[in-house]
């Protein structure tokens, strides 16, 4: 047979079979009880190339009207009909999954247990809350109207975890269709009895989640002022000075020319020249023969005299001297 739900009233599939049970090629037709024409399925559904299901959009769900449904099964030259019986597709509805479960402290022994749920009609919803605590053997599920679960009895010495699911209630459709069991809550443990669900989870995104951004943040914008502020980099990282390239001017352009390179004006370095000559003078000095004294005498070797040794005080010596000029 063909099994249709709801999800949400978001959209709804019809499923078949699967891959491993069929192998002939199926082809879809639905119809609203005197309200529509008969109308093939136009999103099939497939596994490995077989058709297993139908996808219908919101805009063509339409409920409190009678659904019918028509499957061909074709193998070779044979053609197989499978009819479906009658449903009523606000029977066939299956919520989301409650979200946002929060827990709070309303006395010294009782906790109040609130959550959300996506599906737009809250109104047509009845809900049930499962619970145990560490160090029981079994879970506790209890029915709720409405979306507040009150825990009159606590034990600081356990820690209880919590879930919710939802169905439509009697007074919007007759399903047993559950919604898949929410995200489980903590509440309670033996270091810290009294805390909330709320504290672990703020503190929870704090050093998870808030800490990490925040550093990666001022890390990447200090990494940008370095970047792009000159100013940031050098007091940070000071450069060292390198003088070469201040004389590249005085000995590339220049060749050497300090005055032209300094600026100095040609008329002060044409100041410094000398505009005068002076005679040269040659002085020498003329000796008597026996005027001086050797310094030592030998029989045996010519005395050696080093050339104005003189045994006499040199301010006594006659000097020669000629200019040139």
């Amino acid at each position: 047979g063909v099994e249709c739900v709801i999800f949400n009233e978001e959209y709804m599939t019809c499923i078949w079979g699967s891959r491993e049970t069929l192998t002939a090629n199926y082809s879809l037709y639905y119809w609203y009880e005197n309200r529509s024409p008969v109308v093939e399925c136009k999103h099939y559904l497939q596994d490995q190339g077989i058709s297993v299901g139908c996808h219908f959009n919101q805009s063509e769900i339409i409920q409190f009207q009678p659904f019918h449904v028509l499957v061909n099964a074709s193998l070779g030259s044979r053609t197989l009909e499978i009819p479906s019986k009658r449903m009523e597709l606000q029977n066939l509805v299956k919520p989301e999954a409650p979200v946002n479960l929060t827990i709070r402290n309303m006395s010294s022994n009782q906790l109040q247990l609130t959550w959300t749920s996506p599906y737009p009609k809250a109104q047509c919803l009845e809900h049930a809350v499962k619970y145990k605590s560490n160090k029981d053997t079994s879970w506790t599920e209890q029915r709720v109207k409405g979306d507040t679960f009150s825990f009159p009895s606590v034990d600081y010495e356990k820690y209880y975890t919590f879930y919710v699911r939802s169905k439509i209630n009697s007074y919007c459709g007759s399903t047993q269709l559950w919604s898949e069991w929410s995200v489980p809550v903590v509440w309670g443990s033996n270091s810290t009895s009294k805390g909330s669900v709320d504290d672990q989870v703020h503190w929870f995104w704090i050093h998870t989640v808030l800490i990490p951004i925040a550093s990666c943040l001022l890390l990447l914008v200090l990494v940008i002022l370095m970047v792009r502020m000159e100013r940031v980099w050098v007091i940070l990282m000071p450069r060292i000075p390198n003088p070469s390239k201040k004389f590249d001017e005085l000995f590339i352009t220049h060749n050497g020319n300090f005055q032209e390179w300094a600026g100095v004006p040609k008329d002060v370095v044409e100041s410094f020249k000398l505009n005068y000559s002076e005679n040269i003078c040659y002085v020498s000095e003329l000796l008597p023969k026996d005027s001086y004294e050797p310094l030592w005498e030998s029989s045996n070797h010519p005395s050696s005299v080093m050339p104005g040794a003189l045994a006499i005080p040199l301010e006594h010596s006659p000097y020669k001297n000629s200019c040139v000029g």
